[in-house]
């Protein structure tokens, strides 16, 4: 998984690029895994300020959002999920008894001493 900076790091990249740092002095000093990162701050730092690295707000925030759910449809399939399940354990537990034959005797008076 990525590793997230800080804003302050990311300003203090683009700081040390335009007092005349390279790329990879920049990564050295302030421990960023990766050159290409700092070249893409300088980049959005130029196209749009600091403002560019403050993280969106709750609302404008990206990704799908939760789909509220609707209770009664997921209740009614829930009780379904057990209905069909208890039925399910049922015929599995008559077939394990069958197999096993609980419940009936397999000694006779001939094998008895």
């Amino acid at each position: 998984m990525g590793q997230h900076y800080s804003k302050e790091m990311k300003v203090e990249a683009v700081r040390l690029f335009e007092a005349g740092k390279t790329h990879a002095e920049i990564t050295e000093a302030l421990g960023i895994r990766d050159a290409q990162r700092t070249k893409k701050w300088i980049r959005i730092y130029r196209e749009k300020g600091a403002e560019a690295f403050e993280k969106p707000a709750k609302q404008e925030r990206r990704g799908r959002r939760p789909k509220k759910a609707n209770t009664k449809a997921y209740m009614a399939r829930l009780e379904m999920e057990v209905a069909l399940l208890k039925k399910y354990h049922t015929e599995l537990r008559e077939k394990q008894l069958a197999v096993r034959n609980i419940g009936r005797s397999t000694t006779t008076q001939e094998n008895t001493p």
